[in-house]
């Protein structure tokens, strides 16, 4: 008998286009719900997801066939497009995306740093707080590429 079993946690984070405030108020609860939604329908399931006006955290379980990169692909598309068609609205994420792994043990950590985003975001930018991840995970990067 073959069985594959995981427990993969990834903490996903992308902006908007040119970090712009794009997630306003009106649409904001109804697009963090439609992220999860989407993470549902691909079986998986979001932890937490919250962010502020130009970003998104997602602390999300995935399938041991699941890719980060087709996940990250699937939510920012199909996102994107239902705000165009609900909100008619322009709206866009950033080319690229931040993914990271969780161990279980840090679920509940990882959880309340992305439910108090906006506390936190009074006294860190997304950029600064972007690179700091990019530098507490240890991953190389060149600044003039990573805002796109």
């Amino acid at each position: 008998m073959s069985h594959t079993a995981g427990n993969l946690l990834l903490h996903l984070i992308f902006g908007t286009k040119d970090r712009r405030p794009l997630i306003t108020p009106e649409i904001r609860n109804d697009l963090f719900a439609y992220l999860g939604g989407i993470i549902r329908e691909m079986h998986g399931t979001a932890l937490i997801i919250n962010g502020t006006a130009d970003h998104v955290h997602m602390l999300i379980r995935i399938r041991p066939a699941q890719a980060a990169a087709e996940i990250a692909r699937v939510v920012k598309a199909n996102s994107s497009r239902w705000v165009h068609e609900k909100w008619k609205a322009r709206f866009a994420w950033q080319t690229g995306y931040g993914a990271f792994s969780v161990s279980e043990s840090n679920v509940p950590g990882g959880s309340q740093y992305i439910a108090t985003q906006e506390e936190h975001h009074k006294k860190l930018t997304f950029q600064e707080e972007y690179v700091a991840f990019l530098k507490k995970n240890k991953i190389d990067f060149d600044e003039r590429y990573i805002w796109s």
